[in-house]
């Protein structure tokens, strides 16, 4: 059983249900049974693998698509590259690589990691060793530079707020307990000024989620990039506008109820990049893109091939499937998207439709 679960059935108790982002906060960050202080949960032993961890190219393209916007803006110096939720730091190290012979970039590079987890910060500092990397808590304390950074499969697990619409008004989800067992309930139903705007385009019974937390962090590095210039990519499952019960666990690779087992597996929603451009205001949002079009924009296609070349028999098979997961609409490529920001006086960036 959970060592979490007689936890939050406890407070539960003493002090009445839990909204879905106390849940999921309890869940993936509790100083002792938090799914992400405890683990690294990528991976095969893990319970779910994220695009850098399926091929280099990912990290290869999103590297070299921040040198191009790097060269674009007049090679500022010096700069901060930094990721959100760096993972193993894979995706990190593929985009430093690649970029090592782009003239006077990683000379110009002051390396940032915003991260959470005690497991995977250790293991980022590992990996990223060579370019001595400053970590952060919080957006917040990123330097007062130009800020060129990337977010993926960041947002998603960010706690998120569920109500279901009933006439004018909106019922919070909950997590309560019944015969000692977790379930979900709904609050009464309350006016929120805050989805004033959803009842033009939602119907009776239909499901809106909200991520409080994501707006500052957007805002943070809004205000860098639009001070100082530079961009950032985000890169997540989701679509322009929430809307639907999006809520889901993973346990060893395989879906999961999410009360089933709190604290063993991950908890992550579908993200809401109106909201995120809307908080990341006055930056300009380039028009949200499916991650297979960006990708193969950049080049990952060519790319691709000429690996392939080299490679022969069940390698050659992998990698060509590893591809095809990253940029098919079948797979990766439509689910996942990637939203671009950037101040509207600079030059747009490579990668998005038009």
């Amino acid at each position: 059983m959970s060592a979490l679960r007689p936890l939050i059935l406890r407070q539960i108790a003493l002090q009445g249900p839990l909204g879905i982002a106390d849940y999921m906060l309890l869940c993936l960050l509790h100083p002792a049974h938090g799914y992400y202080t405890t683990r690294d949960p990528l991976g095969v032993a893990g319970d779910f693998t994220t695009a850098p961890e399926i091929s280099q190219m990912f990290g290869e393209m999103l590297g070299l698509s921040l040198a191009q916007i790097w060269m674009d803006q007049g090679r500022p110096a010096p700069f901060a590259l930094a990721e959100l939720g760096p993972g193993r730091g894979t995706l990190m190290a593929d985009a430093l690589r690649a970029t090592a012979r782009v003239p006077g970039f990683h000379a110009a590079m002051r390396l940032h990691l915003i991260e959470a987890s005690p497991v995977l910060r250790a293991r980022q500092a590992e990996t990223l060793a060579p370019f001595a990397p400053h970590f952060h808590d919080s957006a917040d304390t990123l330097p007062d530079s130009p800020l060129f950074l990337l977010a993926n499969e960041f947002f998603d697990a960010l706690p998120i707020r569920q109500f279901l619409r009933r006439g004018d008004g909106w019922a919070e989800r909950m997590v309560g307990a019944q015969d000692g067992a977790l379930c979900f309930g709904l609050a009464p139903p309350v006016p929120l000024a805050a989805l004033a705007g959803r009842l033009a385009d939602t119907a009776e019974g239909e499901m809106v989620e909200t991520c409080q937390p994501a707006q500052p962090i957007m805002a943070a590095i809004a205000a860098r990039i639009a001070a100082r210039g530079g961009a950032a990519l985000v890169i997540d499952y989701g679509d322009w506008r929430s809307r639907g019960d999006t809520l889901q666990a993973l346990r060893a690779h395989r879906f999961d109820h999410p009360l089933a087992h709190p604290g063993e597996a991950d908890l992550t929603a579908h993200v809401d990049f109106e909201a995120l451009a809307l908080a990341a205001q006055p930056l300009h949002a380039e028009a949200l893109t499916p991650q297979g079009v960006f990708l193969e924009a950049l080049g990952m296609g060519a790319r691709a091939h000429a690996l392939a070349e080299r490679l022969e028999g069940a390698a050659r098979d992998a990698h060509l499937a590893a591809y095809r997961r990253l940029t098919h609409g079948r797979e990766m490529g439509h689910l996942f998207k990637v939203l671009g920001l950037r101040r509207a006086t600079d030059p747009a960036l490579p990668g998005f439709k038009t």
